[in-house]
C-alpha cells in the first residue's frame, strides 16, 4: 500500500468533481472552491461522483502530484457532512483508501490527567 508522510495536513473534498479534472482543475478547486492554498503541504481529495474513484493533489515543492485509485467493484465510504471541506488524519485518510468506514470508527477520548497517585 503506498503511504504518505504523516505530518501532511489532508483536506477532502465533500462534493463530487468531474473526474475528467486534471492537476490544473484541482489546483483551481482547491484555491477557488475550498478556498485553500494549492502550494501548502497537504494533501486534497477529491471523488467522483460514483464513489469509485479518488483522486489526490499534493505541492511537493517543484511540482504537483496527481494520484488516482480506482475500485473494480467495490465504493469508498465518503464522510456525510455539512460542511463542504473536512479536515482528515492522515491516518483516516489511509482508512479511507483501505476501504474503512471512518464515520463508524470512534476512538478512546484524550485523556488530561493531573497527577499518576
Amino acid at each position: 500500500m503506498f503511504r504518505l508522510a504523516s505530518d501532511l495536513r489532508v483536506y477532502l473534498h465533500r462534493e463530487p468533481i468531474d473526474f475528467r479534472a486534471g492537476i490544473n482543475s484541482l489546483a483551481i478547486v482547491v484555491e477557488q472552491s475550498m478556498g485553500l492554498d494549492p502550494f501548502q503541504r497537504a494533501v486534497f481529495a477529491f471523488c467522483n461522483r460514483r464513489r469509485d474513484r479518488i483522486k489526490l493533489l499534493i505541492y511537493d515543492r517543484s511540482g504537483f502530484w496527481m494520484l488516482l485509485k480506482r475500485l473494480e467493484a467495490d465504493r469508498f465510504h465518503w464522510p456525510r457532512s455539512q460542511e463542504a471541506v473536512l479536515l482528515l488524519t492522515m491516518e483516516e485518510l489511509h482508512w479511507l483508501l483501505d476501504g474503512i468506514n471512518i464515520a463508524a470508527m470512534r476512538r478512546h477520548p484524550v485523556r488530561q490527567y493531573q497527577s499518576v497517585g
